[in-house]
């Protein structure tokens, strides 16, 4: 069982305790489990239960012990644990392994890995200032929040300026100026009729909250990196950073960290014309490897890294999370081809799978960061 279908399955449990009565609350549109804290036990852990217990009425152990008892009964799970003020740790049975995780990932279809379809959350405005950092910041946030299902707009407060667009992209990025009543406007208030192109994407409510993005600006002029690059100078640093512009970005070699993320993905994909070469294609399942863990270990934890960029307007996160999956994908990458007159066997291509599953997840999060993920480098 994959982090996606573990909350999923929490949600349900939510679910049938409200429909069966033992819980008297709203439903919420998704739970985020993530690995336990200090404290906590197993692989997963969830504070769904503390925040469902103000509104049902109840406390906290209540409501945790009411959701126990259905995830007991749940396919994939071990064991439940309720520590703290209401935590929920959960156990994994073991045959919920690695192999589901890479199945999941490489048959995502559609909706990629740690996505959601599109939802009837609340609609996010996000506006920042004429500002090359945060123009790109606006620009990502708009790709991540999609990525969660969630409706949103970004505006400029001054037109952005076009070689911005043309080297750096940005086409999600409108431009309203402050004062404009889509962008000033605040609940309760009487504002004119807003002009037909500020109502083009559907589902537009009025009464939009605001969320202000606003990085340290960049120190110099980023467009001499091109695009890539440019964009990961501006990105990957936190928004409280001041991000260094300058040719090492450009570098090919471990000390750039975008280098080792599109590398690393490269790799993934030679491996896969080079397994075709030699008639074997990738089938999930044990790799007989150590080493393994930490890899896994990051391509499970993908859902959970875009909900919370999504959640607390952070690109960074993802960077980061991008270099750790590329960094942990590295000990796999020379164990997955037969070496000399070796025939390929399941654990090739149980490797290869592996292999394409962490190239499939470097390529979704540059996707999200307006970043090329190219085949060769």
């Amino acid at each position: 069982m994959t982090p996606v279908e573990l909350s999923r399955t929490v949600l349900r449990a939510v679910r049938r305790a409200v429909d069966d009565g033992e819980l008297r609350v709203a439903v919420p549109e998704r739970v985020v489990v993530a690995p336990p804290g200090p404290g906590g036990c197993g692989e997963y852990a969830t504070n769904v239960a503390l925040r469902l217990a103000r509104p049902a009425g109840r406390t906290p152990q209540h409501v945790a012990e009411v959701l126990r008892a259905r995830l007991l009964r749940a396919d994939g799970i071990g064991d439940v644990v309720i520590t703290g003020p209401g935590f929920i740790n959960i156990s994994l049975r073991e045959s919920a392994g690695p192999s589901a995780l890479v199945e999941e990932i490489l048959g995502a279809g559609d909706t990629p890995y740690g996505h959601l379809p599109e939802g009837d959350g609340e609609r996010v405005l996000l506006h920042g200032a004429a500002e090359v950092r945060a123009f790109v910041h606006l620009d990502a946030l708009v790709r991540i929040l999609r990525s969660q299902g969630r409706p949103v707009r970004a505006v400029c407060d001054a037109a952005p300026r076009p070689e911005w667009i043309a080297v750096l992209g940005g086409g999600a990025v409108e431009h309203q100026p402050v004062g404009h009543p889509s962008v000033d406007h605040r609940p309760g208030e009487r504002r004119p009729d807003r002009p037909q192109s500020l109502d083009h994407q559907p589902g537009a409510v009025p009464d939009t909250p605001r969320v202000h993005v606003r990085p340290v600006p960049a120190p110099a002029d980023p467009l001499p990196l091109g695009r890539d690059a440019g964009r990961w100078a501006l990105l990957r640093p936190a928004a409280h950073d001041r991000p260094r512009i300058g040719p090492e970005h450009l570098q090919q070699r471990e000390s750039n960290s975008l280098f080792r993320v599109r590398y690393a993905h490269a790799r993934t994909r030679a491996l896969a014309r080079n397994a075709a070469d030699l008639g074997f294609r990738a089938e999930p399942g044990p790799v007989g490897m150590d080493g393994t863990r930490p890899l896994l270990a990051a391509l499970a934890d993908h859902p959970r890294v875009l909900a919370a960029a999504a959640r607390h307007r952070a690109p960074d996160r993802l960077a980061r999370h991008l270099v750790t999956v590329a960094d942990a994908t590295q000990p796999l990458l020379t164990a997955v081809l037969p070496l000399g007159a070796e025939k390929p066997s399941a654990v090739h291509r149980a490797r290869l799978a592996l292999a394409e599953a962490a190239g499939t997840v470097l390529a979704d999060g540059l996707s999200l960061l307006g970043i090329d993920a190219p085949d060769h480098l």
